[in-house]
């Protein structure tokens, strides 16, 4: 299969499907973290590649529910204005790659703010958790799902860290704090790679 990973810096879901035979590339703004077939650049340069597959893993700083309180100035139901439009863009690239001309496409973000709902942002399909493949921690993460089915867990943990609470090994701060919270767990990205990489 000829699949795109879109907005990915990693590698990581890249990688796994060319370890299975597939003809994988990764897009992002940012040079790739793993040696391997990346295009550094607008992944709308490479949509129309032919490709069988998408995962993306669009920009979700705006949109995600866990940033919500930033889009009320002072918790008195005023809209920042500034950040809401910051938000509606990321609702257009996320509707610009689900309606790609791709037959197979996962959408993964985290759980939107129900806002956007209002503004095009389709409706999840599943959502799936770390702890579901081999990795002890709790982070709820959205797939939007066309043409595929729902992700398989494979290796499901007793352990469950809660991925907020402080200390936690994948709370640390830091500069790369953000782009390191946003990486696919590597679980995730062999589960997809195995289960979708077949059909």
């Amino acid at each position: 299969m000829k699949i795109l990973v879109a907005c990915e810096y990693s590698g990581r879901v890249r990688d796994a499907f060319t370890k299975l035979g597939h003809d994988a590339m990764s897009c992002d703004l940012l040079e790739t973290e793993s040696p391997g077939n990346h295009y550094k650049g607008d992944v709308r340069e490479v949509l129309g590649g032919g490709w069988d597959l998408m995962i993306a893993h669009p920009p979700c700083t705006y949109i995600s529910n866990a940033g919500a309180r930033h889009l009320y100035k002072g918790g008195q139901g005023v809209l920042n204005l500034e950040r809401f439009k910051h938000g509606l863009e990321a609702v257009n690239l996320f509707n610009l790659l689900w309606k790609a001309d791709i037959a197979q496409i996962c959408i993964e973000n985290p759980v939107p703010s129900t806002v956007y709902y209002e503004h095009g942002l389709q409706r999840y399909h599943q959502t799936i958790q770390p702890y579901e493949y081999g990795h002890p921690l709790q982070k709820k993460t959205c797939l939007w799902l066309k043409e595929l089915p729902n992700l398989v867990p494979t290796d499901i943990t007793d352990e469950r860290q809660c991925s907020r609470v402080a200390g936690n090994w994948f709370n640390k701060g830091g500069k790369d704090r953000q782009k390191n919270r946003a990486m696919t767990f590597q679980g995730i990205a062999d589960a997809m790679a195995q289960q979708w990489g077949g059909l």
